[in-house]
């Protein structure tokens, strides 16, 4: 068995998942249309919240995505960071859209959830102004990488980026345990069976974080081929002009 760094090399990367992409798409598509409908269109209405709280099967799964995305990116940063590895900060900057995206949504389907429930699209509560904060920090990432014309340099800075921004990424997270104040509601899902959503809701709820999960790696697998190629194709085309 080889080592996973062997992956770091850019034509292993690509053919390994050249042949995992096809299986790990059809699996995102279905758990997705499984989850979804199942959720959506066969459980029934909260006692307390009534259909409102059939949100949390894109609510939950892009929060715990748009939070642990920058994990990953954060992981492969340090990878770059440590041992210079291309495809790792290649495989970071691919997931940064794809976390703005779940950010996005985490936010929007977070402000239909609060309007029936609280009274309004938006309030100033911890875990949302955190979230906000890191749907800024996703942006400029992303626009960094942009900026800088060395892939090398913009790989560096984007990495250092990445590490004051998980510092929100935690403060997502766990914003409801620092602070009691505040309008958000607990997790959904937790050890404590008093805590944790019916499980009515939970079984098609975990198949959609499935879901989610998968699509998160077929898209980041899809686009850090793209930016392989992109750098490739770069690089012969300075060739050539410097032939």
């Amino acid at each position: 068995m080889g080592s996973i760094w062997e992956y770091a090399n850019p034509v292993k990367f690509n053919h390994t998942a050249g042949k995992v992409l096809p299986w790990v798409s059809i699996g995102a598509t279905a758990t997705l249309v499984i989850g979804l409908i199942w959720g959506f269109f066969f459980t029934p209405d909260d006692y307390r919240q009534g259909s409102t709280v059939k949100i949390i099967y894109l609510h939950v799964p892009a929060a715990l995505m748009a939070i642990n995305v920058w994990f990953m990116m954060l992981v492969t940063s340090l990878i770059w960071l440590i041992r210079r590895h291309h495809v790792s900060a290649l495989a970071a900057k691919a997931a940064a859209p794809v976390g703005v995206i779940m950010t996005v949504i985490a936010l929007i389907t977070g402000a239909i959830w609060g309007q029936p429930m609280w009274g309004t699209w938006w309030a100033w509560d911890p875990r949302l102004t955190s979230f906000l904060i890191l749907f800024l920090f996703y942006l400029g990432y992303i626009a960094l990488w942009e900026a800088i014309d060395n892939p090398d340099t913009a790989a560096d800075l984007t990495a250092v980026l990445c590490i004051v921004g998980s510092v929100f990424a935690v403060l997502s997270r766990y914003a409801v345990n620092f602070w009691n104040q505040g309008l958000h509601q607990g997790a959904s899902l937790s050890l404590d069976k008093e805590e944790n959503v019916a499980d009515v809701f939970s079984t098609p709820l975990y198949i959609c974080i499935a879901g989610f999960i998968l699509l998160f790696i077929a898209l980041v697998f899809l686009r850090t081929r793209t930016e392989i190629q992109k750098r490739r194709t770069k690089a012969l085309i300075a060739r050539e002009r410097l032939g």
